[in-house]
Formats: structure tokens, sequence, C-alpha cells
């Protein structure tokens, strides 16, 4: 199962988490976990593009990321993030047995 998970504060994402494998097909094969794992590279490259300072941790089934909260307010930083939390919806809408995803306030 692959738990995505992102957080907001004060009605702004902050960063998201994805963690775990979806388990739905055999390592290395397995279409869902590629594109949820697309999704959250995204985040990263589109992170890297805009040229702005922010958190990564990268490992076997787990990519987290997280901006400091001033410039989250950042419209291009919503977007990105925004873009990849409706993608993620998308992927996940039929795959419930696979993955879940939640929108958490801090």
């Amino acid at each position: 199962m692959t738990n995505i998970t992102f957080y907001k504060k004060d009605n702004l994402i902050i960063g998201f988490e994805v963690k775990g494998h979806t388990g739905k097909a055999e390592y290395g094969s397995d279409l869902l976990c590629c594109q949820i794992s697309t999704v959250a590279q995204l985040a990263v490259v589109g992170m890297e593009n805009l040229n702005v300072s922010y958190f990564k941790e990268i490992s076997d089934g787990f990519l987290k990321i997280k901006i400091d909260e001033k410039l989250a307010k950042n419209d291009n930083i919503q977007f990105l993030f925004k873009t990849c939390l409706d993608s993620f919806k998308a992927i996940i809408i039929d795959e419930k047995k696979y993955a879940k995803l939640e929108v958490k306030n801090v």
C-alpha cells in the first residue's frame, strides 16, 4: 500500500510525503507505483526549476518534500503542489486497495 499525505497550513500546501509500494504488481513492473513515483519526482524537478530552498528526503519507497511556510505563499509553488495533488487523486481514484491519499492540516 502506498500512503500519500499532503500537509497544509493556513490553507497553503507546505509539502507532501509518499510512502510505500502499492503492491499491485511485481516490483519493477508495477505501473501504478510508477505513476505515483513519476508525479512525486515531478514535484522535485519543479522545485529545482523554481530555484527555491526546500527540504527533500528520498529513499526506496519514500519521498518527502517540504517548503518553508513563507515560501509556500508563492503562486508557482502552490500551483505545483496542487497539480501534484490533483494528479495523485486522478491516478488512485479506482485503486483504494493499493493507495490512499489524505490531506492533513498542521
